[in-house]
């Protein structure tokens, strides 16, 4: 061969019987066949891999990962969590359908429902999931789907998940769930009986801040479902992507298991400080902690602007779980595209910061906030 031949073909070097500890990333377009009878094949069920964007050894091993940690019969992976949140809905329900959602989802998640699937003619009814009577009332003839999450965003509301399956088998729906705050961790929604569990895995799955990622698991008929609506609609994740997120779950248990004691003891800090008006943390789930999420409302005296200033080494970021503590304002982040009163009713106010709790020591992150209200 030429060089200009060799120099693409000499390294392609075929390497399925090195028995490798971890999964090679499969960074490849598409996948290769001997001949038209091996392609054919795949189209009969006897392959596994054609194109990457239907699907890819680093793909399918994170759904299976998260799903094997939900203890569901299936996952699937994608681009993001918001696509998954979507792939997760089409599955369910179409045009002329209706959902009944919680009024504190996160804020992408909201204008998902709200604007964009209302464009694809969706009805869609908010009503707050902490009184249940108001879910059944908003219950219609074609109500489909009920969507809510196990720890709201920001105000770490905790789902009453086994009232919420109960009331949808009563009217034979489907049942969604955004698991991203609480995680596998700290609770499974499928073995309660919730349908379909939803990760952005962006967040703690991942956990290091390095990649955007989704991952929606449940039954293999939906997750089937939810399958092709991800390869039809182009939002499948990238190999690469996929191979550091599975990188980042191995350490799941023990990521969580420190943000969230952190997290408590910072809560219990805070939770009497005179500059602080309200604390949200779901003290009454898990003495060791209840996810890593800690929400505060300053009182107004307090500078907000000031205080972001005095926050020395915590980063401002409009995300959340990485293993570094960081801080969001909701209200011009997650929560801004909510209408006004939405915004009201939900408590997203001026004052309102979500904290992120890290892997750092406890008393230096409760320091670093204690001074930043001080100062401020």
């Amino acid at each position: 061969m030429k060089f200009e031949t060799r120099i693409l073909h000499q390294t392609n070097k075929q390497t399925r019987t090195i028995k490798s500890k971890i999964t090679p990333i499969y960074q490849t377009t598409a996948f290769t066949f001997n001949d038209l009878d091996e392609l054919e094949g795949y189209y009969q069920g006897n392959g596994n891999y054609l194109y990457s964007r239907v699907g890819n050894p680093n793909t399918d091993e994170l759904g299976e990962a998260v799903a094997r940690l939900e203890e569901a019969p299936a996952g699937v992976a994608s681009s993001s969590g918001l696509s998954a949140i979507l792939a997760g809905i089409l599955a369910v329900v179409k045009s002329g359908d209706h959902i009944v959602a919680a009024d504190d989802l996160y804020g992408g998640s909201f204008h998902l429902i709200t604007g964009e699937l209302a464009d694809l003619g969706v009805e869609v009814t908010v009503v707050p999931f902490s009184d249940l009577e108001k879910v059944e009332a908003a219950i219609q003839k074609h109500t489909k789907l009920l969507y809510t999450e196990s720890i709201t965003n920001p105000t770490l509301r905790v789902e009453n998940l086994e009232a919420v399956v109960h009331l949808a088998r009563k009217y034979s729906l489907t049942t969604l769930v955004d698991n991203t705050f609480a995680t596998p961790y700290h609770c499974k929604p499928y073995t309660k009986g919730i349908d379909l569990v939803v990760h952005s895995a962006t967040k703690y799955i991942g956990g290091h801040s390095d990649v955007t990622a989704g991952v929606l698991v449940g039954n293999e008929a939906l997750i089937e479902k939810a399958t092709a609506k991800i390869v039809n609609l182009g939002t499948n994740l990238s190999p690469f992507e996929a191979w550091l997120t599975c990188r980042g779950i191995k350490t799941l248990a023990l990521r969580m298991k420190a943000q969230s004691a952190n997290a408590r003891k910072l809560a219990e800090a805070l939770r009497e400080h005179s500059f602080i008006k309200q604390v949200y943390y779901p003290f009454e789930h898990g003495e060791d902690g209840y996810g890593a999420i800690v929400t505060i409302e300053l009182q107004e005296t307090v500078d907000i602007n000031g205080f972001f200033r005095q926050l020395s080494w915590v980063k401002i970021a409009p995300t959340l779980a990485g293993v570094q503590t960081i801080v969001t304002h909701p209200l011009t982040t997650s929560h801004r595209a909510l209408p006004k009163k939405a915004q009201e009713e939900l408590g997203i106010t001026m004052g309102l910061v979500r904290i992120s709790v890290g892997i750092e020591a406890e008393e230096d992150i409760i320091n670093v906030f204690t001074q930043a209200l001080e100062n401020a």
